[in-house]
């Protein structure tokens, strides 16, 4: 295996997450891609927008590859005054400009992957260690997506109950309303027994 043949694997990596988290957003209605379902007010289009920034961040302006944005226009998870405003969507701001700026965030971070080597040096506005090699950002950009991912799997179970990693192959049990129910009920009476609760 080659140096070339790793990048295509983090590439692919990279691109999985990608399709994964915007599968999640699928058929919903604009209410629910953006009501909060979690006491910190975890929502879709959010998580979108906040691995929008990320990536933009980690694979463009770390590298020197800042991603072109209108004036006056910040990255949402840099550049605005504002506390987690990468984390949410104002009713101003339409779905298709959130999915269409990630889709071009990440055509924008291809470029810079096949552009560098995998040894190229970033330079991060933060941390302790603010040099880190692209092969490095990759695997922190590919690792955050897909915990990102994991959080919009349990908003959207939260939402219409869909559940799987992408539409052709759930990875889940297979299981109707009844047997999902039952199995519940199994866990939570396991929990209740631990927790010398029953």
């Amino acid at each position: 295996m080659t140096v070339n043949d790793g990048k295509n694997d983090l590439r692919i990596y990279v691109q999985d997450a990608r399709d994964a988290l915007m599968w999640k957003l699928d058929g919903l209605s604009e209410y629910d891609l953006r009501r909060p379902l979690t006491p910190t007010g975890t929502n879709l289009l959010g998580l979108v927008k906040h691995v929008t920034g990320a990536e933009a961040l980690y694979l463009g302006e770390a590298f020197g590859r800042p991603f072109p944005l209108p004036e006056a226009t910040p990255l949402w998870i840099i550049g605005t005054a504002e506390p987690n405003a990468d984390l949410w969507a104002r009713a101003d701001e339409s779905t298709e400009e959130i999915l269409g700026r990630y889709r071009r965030v990440w055509a924008h971070s291809d470029a810079t992957i096949a552009e560098l080597p995998l040894d190229a040096i970033g330079q991060l506005p933060f941390g302790s260690r603010p040099r880190q090699t692209l092969h490095r950002v990759l695997v922190h950009v590919i690792a955050e997506t897909h915990r990102h991912v994991g959080h919009a799997d349990l908003v959207r179970e939260l939402i219409d109950g869909a559940t799987g990693q992408r539409s052709d192959g759930p990875n889940t049990a297979p299981g109707d309303t009844a047997w999902w129910q039952a199995h519940h009920d199994r866990v939570e009476q396991a929990a209740r027994q631990a927790g010398g609760l029953a």
